[in-house]
């Protein structure tokens, strides 16, 4: 075996990757020396991006496919390298693969309660959280904006930075919003487009992009939610005189069922009995005064039983307004109340054909086609009669 031929066999000839990991955005392929032989095999697999750099200037970015590492398939290193001559040459190159498959399942969530004005409830604190993907859009882009000459860069090295996009973008969308927070859950795939929107021109910066954002839930603060669950209590309980007196009884019940209470079912029963002593005393009559003094007090007559007095019911709670948004030329407008709407519709501003939306409305709808607004657009009245008529 000759000198050159010892010299050529020196040199790698086959350039691939294959990515065992889960985790792993780009790899460089390592030689001792960076030393690749001229008309070597590169071989991209789907699912990757080959990103050749030549002296520390990027020099060109490979598709999936097979390539022979010569100059007249690589325009962009012939002009950094002048190849001028026709023997193997090796030559000194770094090359990067960079994965640009889908990473999913990726977290993200608010640390802290995110403030905003919720039309109901006023100032609220809420809390939420999902999930995510991330791909890599211009390989070339994202080495020389974030991974530099980082050996092997994985996802855990940008997902901190992205999930604190993320959160500052949902902040922001959903305090300028207007949504309920009751309603929020049934807009939760609209949110998720509003956020990715906004997210998408800082990821386009680094070579990325978004193509799955799953909001998966939005809570409230625990005491704000044990609030709400009182609140609903109240609509399930009914009439909270008649619930009182049922509470009562089945706590006496349970009283006297239990042989161990002793004093307590002792303490119950003197209750009990003041509280009926006092009833009766309530119904005997007071003695009699005649001329001659007083007269003997007639046994008490035993007075018809009258129905126990249910207890006031409580106020019902003030009813709710609701807010409107409008459509007008692909942008939206609001939240207006009805009112503000009754004086839009008598300057013309609001029609019978205007799209509005209210939270709890499915989709957007005409105004004359919804029962609460229909009433504004009432038909002009006849001209009125001659005078003397």
């Amino acid at each position: 075996m000759g000198i050159f031929d010892f010299l050529s066999g020196e040199f790698i000839d086959v350039i691939h990757w294959v990515d065992d990991t889960r985790d792993t955005m780009v790899w460089r392929f390592e030689r001792e020396g960076h030393a690749i032989k001229y008309g070597a095999k590169l071989t991209v697999r789907e699912g990757q991006a080959a990103v050749f750099v030549h002296e520390g200037q990027l020099a060109d970015v490979f598709t999936p496919g097979l390539y022979l590492l010569e100059t007249n398939n690589m325009p962009v290193l012939t002009t950094l390298q002048h190849w001028d001559h026709g023997f193997q040459s090796p030559f000194k190159s770094e090359i990067y693969f960079v994965n640009t498959t889908r990473f999913t399942d990726l977290k993200w969530g608010t640390k802290n309660p995110v403030m905003l004005r919720d039309p109901e409830f006023g100032p609220t604190r809420i809390r939420a959280f999902g999930t995510y993907s991330i791909r890599v859009k211009d390989p070339a882009r994202f080495l020389v904006e974030i991974v530099g000459t980082d050996g092997e860069f994985t996802m855990d090295e940008i997902s901190f930075q992205i999930r604190n996009i993320i959160v500052q973008e949902f902040s922001r969308v959903i305090a300028g919003s207007g949504i309920p927070v009751l309603d929020m859950a049934a807009n939760t795939a609209d949110l998720g487009r509003l956020i990715v929107a906004e997210v998408a021109p800082v990821l386009d910066a680094y070579g990325l992009e978004m193509p799955e954002f799953y909001i998966e839930n939005i809570s409230l603060p625990p005491a704000v939610e044990e609030a709400l669950d009182k609140r609903t209590s109240m609509g399930l309980a009914g009439d909270l005189g008649k619930f009182t007196q049922y509470s009562a009884a089945e706590a006496m019940t349970a009283a006297a069922r239990n042989p161990a209470g002793g004093g307590m079912a002792a303490g119950l029963g003197a209750g009990m009995g003041l509280a009926m002593a006092q009833q009766l005393a309530g119904q005997m009559p007071a003695p009699q005064v005649g001329p001659w003094g007083a007269m003997p007090a007639q046994a008490p007559q035993p007075a018809a039983p009258q129905p126990a007095a249910a207890p006031p019911s409580p106020p019902p709670p003030p009813a709710i307004e609701k807010v409107w948004h409008i459509a007008e030329n692909g942008e939206t407008r609001g939240p207006f109340s009805r009112a503000t709407l009754g004086r839009m519709a008598a300057t013309g501003e609001l029609t019978r054909d205007t799209h509005v939306w209210t939270p709890g409305q499915d989709g957007w709808r005409r105004a004359g086609e919804v029962r609460d607004l229909a009433q504004l657009f009432t038909v002009m009245p006849p001209p009125p009669p001659p005078p003397g008529a």
